[in-house]
């Protein structure tokens, strides 16, 4: 049984005449009334009972229209379903995102995606960038934001923007008052940083900030989230290097200086070699290619 013949009997059980059917099919006669006795004699049944002056559904006929009908709906829906997946219109994909992503390149590109493509289940996950670069690579993330990451093989990196760093005080810290801070002027100073394994581009751009000098920041905490640092640092814990856009984030009890010398820190798109439709979309998004409201 093809779907061609089903497709043939729907269309003359609804025209109820083998001339106007073959017309709609963009057929001749002959290869429909075919098709139609092949599709009886599989089944063993009559469908329609045929004279000189009218065609009629049988009502072995008519039992099988309404459950092929419903089957052949189906069938076009899920090719329609296939084509909008393949066509990234339609479907899910998993993002990944540091902390600091979430002030500036995310919330612009979940807009202009959600209004570009409202069918994409978007799936959101807030990693680090240790975290994200391994689910990228095991198939469990899509697209990652990831910070200072390096050659990663097996991934394909993009530059999306770059931004200062800048340290973070408490607000009473006697460095407070300084318009622009030295690396040499936290010397010894108690320090609280992200754990090497979680983000260790990022990691390793902060204390490469340090190694002249010849009593370094002890790193006396660590946390995983940008805000968890924030935090401590408005306990007086100690000070922490951070993103500029970290100033976006208003934490009472803490300030941000300059430090000399503007050194800088890089945001990267990370993905799969190779990405789905959808996920594409995602990363112009990203890239600003599409905006809020844009028609695309």
């Amino acid at each position: 049984m093809e779907l061609r013949q089903l497709r043939y009997f729907l269309v003359v059980a609804d025209e109820l005449h083998f001339g106007r059917a073959a017309e709609r099919l963009h057929i001749t006669q002959p290869p429909l009334t075919v098709a139609i006795k092949g599709l009886e004699r599989e089944l063993d049944v009559q469908l329609f009972d045929r004279t000189t002056r009218r065609v009629t559904l049988t009502p072995a006929g008519q039992a099988f229209r309404d459950r092929v009908s419903a089957a052949v709906t189906d069938l076009d829906s899920a090719a329609g379903d296939v084509a909008d997946v393949a066509a990234g219109k339609s479907g899910r994909i998993k993002v990944g995102f540091v902390s600091s992503a979430s002030y500036t390149a995310v919330p612009e590109a979940i807009r202009a995606f959600r209004q570009h493509r409202p069918r994409v289940d978007l799936v959101l996950h807030p990693l680090t960038s240790g975290e994200q670069i391994e689910q990228l690579l095991d198939g469990e993330l899509d697209v990652g934001l990831v910070r200072d990451p390096g050659d990663v093989p097996g991934l394909h990196l993009e530059l999306l923007s770059t931004e200062d760093l800048v340290v973070v005080l408490p607000e009473n810290h006697l460095l407070a008052g300084q318009e622009e801070v030295r690396p040499e002027d936290l010397e010894g100073e108690p320090m609280i940083l992200f754990p090497y394994r979680l983000m260790p581009g990022f990691v390793s751009r902060v204390l490469r900030l340090f190694e002249p000098l010849a009593v370094p920041p002890a790193v006396v905490q660590q946390a995983i989230h940008q805000e968890t640092v924030l935090g401590l640092v408005a306990a007086g814990l100690g000070m922490s290097v951070l993103p500029e856009s970290v100033e976006r984030f208003q934490m009472p009890g803490v300030t941000t200086r300059r430090l000399a010398g503007r050194p800088q820190t890089e945001l990267h798109v990370a993905r799969p070699l190779s990405v789905s439709p959808a996920a594409g979309e995602f990363v112009r998004c990203l890239r600003g290619e599409i905006s809020p409201g844009s028609i695309v």
